[in-house]
């Protein structure tokens, strides 16, 4: 009974998870596949998952982004000096983001202008016709910050006038501020992601070094390159779009969902099969 009450829980807790919707179900697909003495563990790190739904990300993109255009309006930029830009490619997370918050925060409607990153002869020209102001990227969640930064890098070679830049975004790890401080860029967060809250990072001390240690092994054993996610950093945000590639691999599964099947799988990790 305790068990039909808490995947009850969990199913209410991840509502709306796009990929793949959570369902009893699935659950009891996905925590089947661990060994039964693990099987308390791993439910325990899944009560430590952060989700962020549609309307908590809407929330916080909206409220972030009132924050910093009172702030920039205060130093004497309206909203027809804002150039807000999309980063990586069309269907990604950030265009979605983007447009998210245009419509939520009417900002077409406030005179803001709207670029892609790839669009560099855009850029330039909207950039040089502007002279000075400011250029906000949005982005739904930036673990290590190398992605989102090389993008922006090279978006920054065709840049003309002055531009302060700051990074929209609902979540991020701290691990990210680093590189976006050696850029000069500033990020509004709804959610700053320690390394602390994370219980299979090494700075974390949530769980009991004997736990700790098996269900990293558990991680390694379904992906010994992947186990804790890129570049090993554990994260434990999902979004409702998609999780983040930082995950632990025993919520995404493998590719294909073979032979390990996730809870939180990608959009890129689910069989052809299911988009027919």
């Amino acid at each position: 009974m305790f068990e039909f009450f808490y995947n009850l829980q969990a199913i209410r807790r991840f509502a709306g998870y796009q990929p793949q919707p959570v369902t009893l179900k699935g659950i009891k697909r996905w925590i089947n596949q661990f060994k039964p003495e693990d099987r308390k563990y791993v439910s325990r790190l899944l009560k430590n998952v952060i989700y962020l739904s549609e309307a908590t990300v809407r929330r916080i993109l909206i409220e972030q982004n009132e924050a910093l255009m009172r702030r920039l309006a205060e130093a004497g930029l309206p909203p027809e000096k804002l150039i807000y830009v999309q980063v990586h490619e069309a269907g990604s997370s950030s265009p979605v983001m983007l447009n998210l918050l245009r419509d939520a925060a009417r900002l077409e409607q406030r005179g803001c202008r709207f670029l892609d990153a790839n669009d560099t002869l855009g850029l330039n020209r909207l950039t040089n016709e502007i002279a000075e102001g400011a250029l906000i990227y949005v982005d739904d969640f930036v673990g290590t910050g190398m992605q989102f930064c090389e993008a922006r890098d090279f978006a920054a070679k065709f840049i003309e006038g002055t531009f302060s830049e700051f990074l929209l975004v609902p979540s991020i790890c701290e691990e990210g501020y680093y590189p976006l401080g050696e850029r000069g860029i500033e990020a509004f967060a709804g959610h700053v992601h320690s390394k602390s809250e994370r219980p299979l990072h090494a700075n974390s001390t949530l769980l009991d070094k004997k736990i700790k240690k098996r269900l990293i092994q558990v991680c390694e054993e379904i992906d010994p390159y992947m186990g804790l996610g890129w570049q090993s950093i554990a994260a434990m945000v999902v979004l409702y779009r998609n999780a983040p590639d930082n995950i632990p691999i025993l919520f995404r599964g493998n590719e294909q969902q073979h032979p390990f099947v996730g809870i939180f799988p990608r959009t890129t990790d689910l069989p052809l099969a299911d988009f027919d």
